[in-house]
C-alpha cells in the first residue's frame, strides 16, 4: 500500500496500527536474518583473507579497514538516494539483493578451488609454500566485497526507520507499536552478533569456510524472502526530496550577500517565513556563524510570493533555514572528534584477532579435554560488555545522577561522550600492557605443543584479552550511543536520516584513518612494530601511540564541547534539551 506524506496523519488510527502489527513479523524477521547474514560474513573476514587467500597481516588489515570504511561511508549516499529518489522500501529492496549477491560471490570464492589459492603445501608445485592469489582471484573477491558495500549503504540508514514507518507516531497505540519494534530491533542486533561471533565463526574456522560462508548467504536469502513477502502489507513513504537543497540555498544566498553588513538585530528585521507544511521545530536566533545570517537579510531586490515565501529561494532564505544550517555546521567539529575516537575501537576489532591467534585459546574441561575458542569470537566480549552496561546505566546510574544534576538524562550527551573517550584511552593503555605480557611469554615460555603459521603461540591465555574488549564495549555504551542520540537530536527533523548516516560515515573515516596509520607506522618502522609475526614486532608501542593520540583528541573534544550550543538553546555544552524522549529511545541505534 502506498501512502504519501500528506496522507500519513489522515489515515484511520486503527488501520495504520493494525498494519504495523501485521507487518512487524516480516520486518523483524527480515532484519534478524539480514543481521545474521551480514555479521556472519564480515565478523571473521579478516581471518578468511589471511588463511584462505594467504594475505599478509598488514595487507589483510589494510583491506579490512578500507572495506569497513567504505561500508560505513556508503550509508551517506544510501540515505541521500533514499530521501531524494527511491524511498525506504525500494532502497531496502535493492540493497538486500546486492548484499545477497555479495555473500553468494564470497561463498563461491571458498567453494570453487580456482577462485582462491591452493592450500599451503598442497601439491608438489608449491614446494610447501603459500601461493599468493592471482589478480583474477583478487578481482572476484573485491567484486563480492563491493556488492556487500552497496548493500550496507542502503540497508543501514533505512531498516530501522522503515520499521517505524509502519506505525502512526501521532497516536498512543502507534507509539507503543514503535517502542515494541525498537525493543525487537535491539534484541535482534544483539542476538545476531552473538550467533555470528560464536556458532558461525566456529563453523568457518573449525569445519569449513565454504559452509561457514554459505550459512550467512542462506540466512540473507531468507531475509530477502521475508522482506518481499510482506510487500503487500507495508506502509511505504514516498521520497521527500533532498534535504541538502535548503543547505545549499543558505550558503549561496549568504555568499551573494557577503558585502552586506552583518545584521545586528535578531528575528524581527530578518526574513522569518516558515512554510505551513514544515516538519521542523522552530529554532531561536543564535549569534554563532553570523555570516550565514546575511542569507536572511531582506533587500529591495527581494520579491515574495502570495503565500509569503521568497520568490527566489537562492537569494533570500528564512532565519529558520539559516539556523538549521547552523545546526549542521556546529555538529561537524564534534563529529571530527568522534572519528579519532573510533580508531581505538577499530584496533579492538583487527589486531586483537591476531593477538588471539598467537595466544593460548584453549578452554579446558578436566585435565585433558579442552575447547579452542575461535580467535574472532573474542570480540563478542565487546558486545557483552555493552549490553550488560546499558540496562544497568539506564535503570540505576541515570536515576542517581538525575537526583544530583536535575537533568532528565543525568548528564549531558557531550559529557557522556567524554566519559567514553576517557575509557578508550585507558583501554588502549591496558591493551599495550597485555600485549607486552603476551609477547614476553611467547618469547620465553611458548606453547611447545603448538606453533601457529605466524609464529610461536604464547602461553598467555587469550582470556587476558577480555578486560580490554569489555572496556571498549563499555566505552561504546557511553560514546557511540550518545553520538547516535546527539545526531538524532541536533539535526533538523527533515535531515535525520542523514544524521543517522553521520555515525556510519564517522566510522568509515575512522577505518580509513586507522588503515593509513597502520601503513605509515609499518613503513616508518620498516615493519619492526607491525610484522607478520607479532612476537617479532612491538604492537604494544603502537597501542601506546594510539592511547596518546586519543588523549590529544579528548582535549580537542573538551574545547569543542565548551563552545557548542545545543539545538534550540542559546546555552553552551553545559546544558541540553531532552525533547521528551524516553530513556530506552536514547539507547536505540538509529
Amino acid at each position: 500500500m502506498e501512502r504519501n506524506n500528506e496522507d500519513v496523519h489522515n489515515l484511520d488510527e486503527a488501520k495504520v496500527n493494525y498494519k504495523g502489527v501485521k507487518a512487524l513479523p516480516f520486518v523483524v524477521g527480515n532484519e534478524t536474518f539480514e543481521k545474521l547474514g551480514t555479521t556472519g560474513t564480515s565478523s571473521n573476514l579478516l581471518v578468511y583473507l589471511t588463511d584462505v587467500f594467504h594475505m599478509k597481516t598488514i595487507t589483510a588489515t589494510t583491506l579490512m579497514n578500507i572495506f569497513h570504511g567504505s561500508t560505513n561511508f556508503s550509508t551517506l549516499f544510501g540515505a541521500f538516494l533514499c530521501d531524494t529518489y527511491f524511498g525506504r522500501y525500494k532502497t531496502l529492496g535493492y540493497a538486500s539483493i546486492a548484499s545477497l549477491m555479495g555473500m553468494v560471490v564470497l561463498t563461491l570464492t571458498a567453494t570453487i578451488e580456482k577462485l582462491h589459492p591452493p592450500d599451503c603445501g598442497k601439491g608438489s608445485a608449491t614446494g610447501g609454500a603459500c601461493l599468493e592469489p592471482t589478480p583474477w582471484q583478487i578481482a572476484f573477491l573485491l567484486f563480492g566485497l563491493g556488492l556487500l558495500i552497496i548493500g550496507a549503504g542502503g540497508i543501514r540508514p533505512c531498516n530501522l526507520a522503515f520499521g517505524a514507518d509502519q506505525f502512526n507516531p501521532n497516536t498512543a497505540s502507534g507509539k507503543l507499536g514503535i517502542n515494541s519494534f525498537f525493543n525487537w530491533y535491539y534484541f535482534t542486533f544483539t542476538f545476531a552478533m552473538i550467533i555470528s561471533l560464536t556458532i558461525i565463526v566456529y563453523v568457518q574456522t573449525e569445519v569449513s569456510w565454504a559452509w561457514g560462508l554459505a550459512i550467512p548467504a542462506f540466512l540473507m536469502f531468507l531475509s530477502c524472502a521475508l522482506f518481499f513477502m510482506g510487500s503487500w502489507i507495508y506502509v511505504k513513504l514516498e521520497a521527500e526530496g533532498s534535504p541538502f537543497t535548503s543547505v545549499m540555498r543558505v550558503l549561496v544566498a549568504a555568499l551573494k550577500k557577503r558585502r552586506l553588513p552583518s545584521p545586528d538585530q535578531q528575528w524581527p528585521s530578518l526574513f522569518n517565513h516558515i512554510p505551513s507544511n514544515s516538519i521542523n521545530s522552530k529554532l531561536p536566533y543564535t549569534d554563532q556563524f553570523s555570516f550565514l545570517n546575511k542569507a536572511a537579510i531582506i533587500t529591495p531586490e527581494d520579491k515574495f510570493k502570495s503565500d509569503g515565501s521568497a520568490d527566489d529561494p537562492w537569494t533570500l532564505c528564512s532565519t529558520q533555514q539559516v539556523e538549521e544550517v547552523k545546526c549542521l555546521v556546529r555538529v561537524i567539529p564534534i563529529w571530527g572528534a568522534a572519528i579519532m575516537y573510533h580508531v581505538a575501537t577499530t584496533q579492538q576489532q583487527t589486531y586483537v584477532v591476531f593477538q588471539a591467534l598467537q595466544s593460548d585459546r584453549r578452554l579446558f574441561f578436566g585435565n585433558t579435554h579442552y575447547f579452542k575458542i575461535p580467535a574472532a569470537s573474542y570480540t563478542i566480549f565487546t558486545m557483552i560488555g555493552l549490553t550488560i552496561w546499558i540496562p544497568f546505566y539506564d535503570r540505576i546510574v541515570v536515576p542517581s545522577l538525575r537526583r544530583i544534576t536535575a537533568r532528565e538524562g543525568g548528564i549531558t550527551l557531550l559529557q557522556k561522550m567524554g566519559i567514553g573517550m576517557v575509557i578508550a584511552i585507558v583501554t588502549m593503555f591496558i591493551s599495550a600492557l597485555v600485549e607486552q605480557k603476551r609477547r614476553n611469554l611467547a618469547l620465553t615460555q611458548p606453547l611447545s605443543e603448538e606453533t601457529g603459521r605466524r609464529g610461536a603461540i604464547s602461553s598467555m591465555s587469550a582470556l587476558w584479552l577480555v578486560p580490554q574488549l569489555t572496556l571498549i564495549g563499555l566505552s561504546e555504551a557511553f560514546t557511540v550511543i550518545a553520538q547516535v542520540e546527539f545526531y538524532y537530536k541536533e539535526f533538523p527533523e527533515n535531515m535525520r536520516s542523514i544524521g543517522g548516516s553521520f555515525s556510519f560515515v564517522g566510522l568509515a573515516l575512522s577505518n580509513y584513518l586507522s588503515g593509513f596509520m597502520v601503513t605509515v607506522v609499518h613503513s616508518l618502522t620498516t615493519g619492526n612494530w607491525l610484522p607478520e609475526d607479532l612476537n617479532e614486532g612491538r604492537l604494544d608501542y603502537f597501542y601506546f601511540m594510539v592511547s596518546g593520540l586519543e588523549a590529544v583528541n579528548l582535549g580537542y573534544f573538551v574545547l569543542c564541547s565548551k563552545w557548542y550550543k545545543y539545538k534550540g538553546s542559546g546555552s553552551h555544552g553545559v546544558d541540553e534539551m531532552d525533547f521528551g524522549k524516553t530513556e530506552f529511545e536514547k539507547t536505540v541505534v538509529y
